[in-house]
């Protein structure tokens, strides 16, 4: 914009001489200089302090999709995408970025696996049909700490957890036994997992049947049979392992329990949701917390 120009390099020349050479009138200058900003700026600024809260909300990790949806379904501001992710980057705002994940759990080789039940469909008509089970770690300044999660591939929600300085069967077992609490599951619902010593055990699997749970693994050093748990390890380690330092397995401990039960199942929005929350979402199906399987 021509005044712009004029505000700017009215240190170096004249405003009049710079008015005639833009071809704009001196007079006009000083009426848009008193006139303030625009409606559109004001509300862009306005907009752009929602979404400062929505990112600190979110503990620095959202990005402008589900800074979009949130500014939707929690103040009923509707603007487009577009507009969010150009006033994020203005205000230097970003969200973070997901990384590949190792594997840690190990095939015994004299072990028979159960088969593959899942077979990649990660999806469940109700809750408490199909959950997946997984192992990742936590580096601190005493070592690792162990974490092993249970999924509820319905809602995504993390419905049973246990941490460890060991990687021996009791931690994938402790896992179980809180989702079991939590969710009161009827018999034949499917327990899917790599094929890791933890989980071909002969204890994991009596566990199982005892409470009328079936196993299913994956087959061996594939992500992709999985995934859903993965993608939960991921993001764990993108939005709080990588951003934190822990000298303690205490520490650790802590903000391990904080995510998932403060921000990830409460509050975190998932793409494969409809941009809700685990919780919102069985609240929205109807589906309560401790909902049995038929």
């Amino acid at each position: 914009m021509k005044y712009r120009l004029i505000d700017a390099e009215k240190t170096h020349h004249g405003v009049s001489l710079l008015a005639r050479v833009l071809g704009v009138s001196r007079q006009g200058y000083y009426a848009w200089k008193t006139r303030g900003p625009s409606r559109r700026t004001r509300q862009d600024q306005a907009l752009t302090e929602t979404i400062v809260k929505i990112h600190t909300r979110s503990r620095h990790t959202y990005g402008a999709p589900r800074i979009h949806a949130e500014l939707r379904d929690d103040f009923g501001v509707h603007v487009g995408r577009k507009r969010v992710a150009r006033l994020m980057r203005t205000a230097q705002l970003e969200g973070v970025h997901r990384r590949r994940r190792r594997g840690l759990t190990r095939r015994d080789p004299e072990a028979v696996p159960p088969g593959d039940l899942v077979n990649r469909d990660f999806s469940a008509p109700a809750p408490n049909q199909v959950w997946t089970a997984d192992i990742t770690y936590v580096p601190t300044g005493e070592g690792w700490l162990y974490l092993a999660v249970v999924l509820d591939v319905f809602s995504r929600r993390i419905v049973g957890w246990a941490m460890a300085d060991h990687l021996r069967t009791e931690l994938v077992i402790e896992a179980l036994e809180m989702a079991i609490w939590n969710r009161r599951p009827g018999p034949g619902l499917i327990h899917h997992s790599d094929q890791g010593t933890q989980y071909t055990s002969l204890s994991f699997s009596r566990r199982c049947r005892s409470a009328g749970i079936r196993t299913s693994t994956g087959s061996v050093a594939d992500c992709f049979d999985n995934a859903v748990t993965e993608s939960f390890f991921a993001t764990l380690e993108t939005e709080l392992l990588d951003r934190h330092h822990f000298t303690t397995r205490a520490q650790a401990k802590a903000a391990c329990f904080d995510f998932i039960e403060g921000f990830y199942n409460p509050r975190r929005r998932h793409s494969s949701l409809g941009m809700l929350s685990p919780a919102k979402y069985e609240r929205r199906n109807d589906q309560p917390p401790g909902y049995a399987a038929a």
